[in-house]
């Protein structure tokens, strides 16, 4: 059975460096669910200040972390915008239903960007008694299921403005919000200074084992740590698990525009292949989505015989395939992933 593959399924494949699995060894541990963990206080010191925000929590993941927030900013029964194809509202299992017992109102979005105009059309006040009050709004950045789009720092500003009319807060389902932050060439509390909350990943492409990062003001922040607790989040030696968070948010971000340009190297590779639609300057940041349309093909089968010639990754539904770059793929790794492209989809 092959065990060497090119894993392009996501970045959550990324695995630690040597760096932090040192770290962990030797980082200096207490009890976290007590605030008495000297290494995880430093992650969330760091990245608060980071994020430009008051105050920031260590979070197993970023599912929970999102779903805290939700639960955090609103009461049950509000509605909550969502992008169309939000991760939060496609791909956390209806925790805002179930946990947070929110109403969804969804805007489809050019690229995964709202408009700000069909946001305030949205905005309910709780005037009309048969009608749920809004409360919140979330973005995503970059956006997953558009094939790791960037949200421009104007959209923030301009929904963040709604926010505002309308006394609402504004969440941002931040996982791979470095990668935006990097793409524009911009430090990233260009984007958080528009948010109430925001979420960072800590273990997709910045290469930590585990764990996100929700950081808001202090009140929010100390309200959010209860419910962290009732989702069974709060951890006790956490010290292991946040001394690679450290090194991801000190030491991982610059590297990223590495696997933005092995991700247009993969894009502009395999767009020319017959069958193969896709437009290379779609791709932005670490996602490369496609769609794959010949006789006799579809994206699960593709999927299937890359499998048998090494290279694992997923089709989304029969059209589309996704594939992620992250450290651990190489720049010889994405040559292989085109030439296997190039060689299934080229054969009679």
């Amino acid at each position: 059975m092959k065990t060497n593959y090119i894993d392009l399924r996501s970045d959550t494949c990324s695995l630690p460096t040597e760096e932090m699995l040192e770290a962990m060894r030797r980082a200096e541990v207490g009890n976290a669910g007590f605030g008495e963990d000297p290494t995880v206080n430093k992650l969330e010191e760091l990245a608060a200040d980071k994020m430009g925000k008051e105050a920031a929590m260590f979070v197993p993941s970023g599912t929970m972390a999102n779903q805290v927030a939700l639960m955090t900013h609103t009461k049950k029964g509000d509605e909550v915008i969502f992008e169309s194809e939000a991760h939060i509202y496609i791909n956390e299992v209806g925790g805002f239903s179930v946990l947070a017992n929110l109403t969804p109102w969804l805007i489809k979005g050019t690229g995964g960007a709202m408009d700000p105009d069909e946001v305030e059309k949205a905005v309910k006040t709780g005037d009309n008694i048969t009608q749920p009050p809004t409360s919140l709004i979330c973005l995503e950045n970059t956006h997953n299921r558009v094939g790791g789009k960037v949200i421009s720092v104007e959209n923030f500003q301009k929904i963040k403005e709604v926010a505002d009319r309308h006394n609402l807060k504004v969440h941002v389902d931040g996982e791979r919000l470095y990668d935006a932050a990097v793409h524009l060439n911009v430090d990233i509390t260009e984007f958080t200074k528009h948010v109430d909350s925001v979420m960072i990943g800590l273990s997709k492409n910045l290469c930590a084992p585990i764990g996100s990062i929700l950081a808001g003001d202090k009140d929010f922040i100390a309200r959010a740590r209860k419910y962290m607790k009732m989702l069974g989040g709060v951890m006790r030696q956490a010290g292991y698990m946040a001394a690679p968070g450290i090194i991801a948010l000190e030491k991982m971000v610059d590297r990223l525009a590495e696997d933005h340009e092995h991700a247009r190297i993969l894009a502009e590779g395999i767009a020319n292949v017959e069958g193969i639609h896709l437009n290379p300057d779609d791709v932005e940041t670490n996602i490369v989505k496609f769609g794959v349309r010949k006789e006799k093909w579809n994206a699960p089968k593709l999927v299937a015989e890359l499998k048998n010639r090494g290279v694992l990754c997923n089709s989304i539904d029969d059209y589309y395939i996704r594939m992620v770059l992250y450290r651990d793929i190489t720049k010889k790794d994405v040559l292989t992933t085109v030439q296997d492209v190039n060689a299934l989809l080229r054969e009679e």
